[in-house]
């Protein structure tokens, strides 16, 4: 009852109104609710309205604006990747500002120019390829320039990295991993 209060003291200073008798107090009682319920609607609009605000359908509104969904699991991380993915203009395409983007889409990639129209993708801190790999190359892709040549790496064990940790193969197979686990292996070595 915010407002049936503002109200009232707005009356109170002209002296010809009975507040408190129940047909006056009533009618400001209902207006104030209603005043309470529209600004509510209008503090949630102002907060959705906004990226640095938005908690929900805010942020699902803008989301829909695009043709993939950033990667993003809470809604400071989405919207953090919105602001990115609306931050790419025409002079967006520098090397700085594609990794600034893809680090804003939420995908833990960095792209390096390898020269002649190339660019390297990897993903440092994940071994081998990130399990959601076929939806982080689509968003990759989708922010890198068209006329780029993409080249992905992926860390996986090497064979020297196996004989500089392992001194037999014993030693490998007491480990239990299947093939795949051993690839990538490298994080814990």
């Amino acid at each position: 009852m915010r407002h049936a209060q503002c109200l009232r003291d707005l009356l109170r200073p002209l002296g010809v109104y009975n507040l408190e008798a129940p047909f006056n107090g009533g009618e400001l009682d209902a207006q104030g609710e209603a005043l309470d319920g529209v600004m509510a609607w209008l503090e949630e609009v102002q907060r959705e309205a906004s990226l640095t605000s938005a908690e929900s359908w805010g942020l699902e509104e803008v989301a829909s604006l695009f043709v993939r969904r950033p990667v993003a699991a809470d809604p400071q991380k989405l919207a953090a990747a919105l602001a990115a993915l609306l931050r790419i203009g025409g002079d967006s395409f520098t090397l700085t500002a594609i990794n600034d983007t893809v680090a804003g889409c939420g995908v833990p990639a960095v792209v390096k120019e390898l020269g002649k129209g190339q660019v390297s993708v990897s993903f440092p801190g994940v071994a081998g390829e990130p399990a959601n790999f076929p939806e982080l190359k689509k968003i990759i892709e989708d922010i890198l320039p068209a006329h780029l040549g993409i080249e992905y790496d992926f860390w996986f064990l090497t064979w020297q990295e196996l004989e500089e940790n392992f001194p037999n193969w014993r030693s490998i197979e007491d480990l239990l991993l299947s093939w795949t686990q051993l690839e990538t292996f490298v994080e814990f070595l």
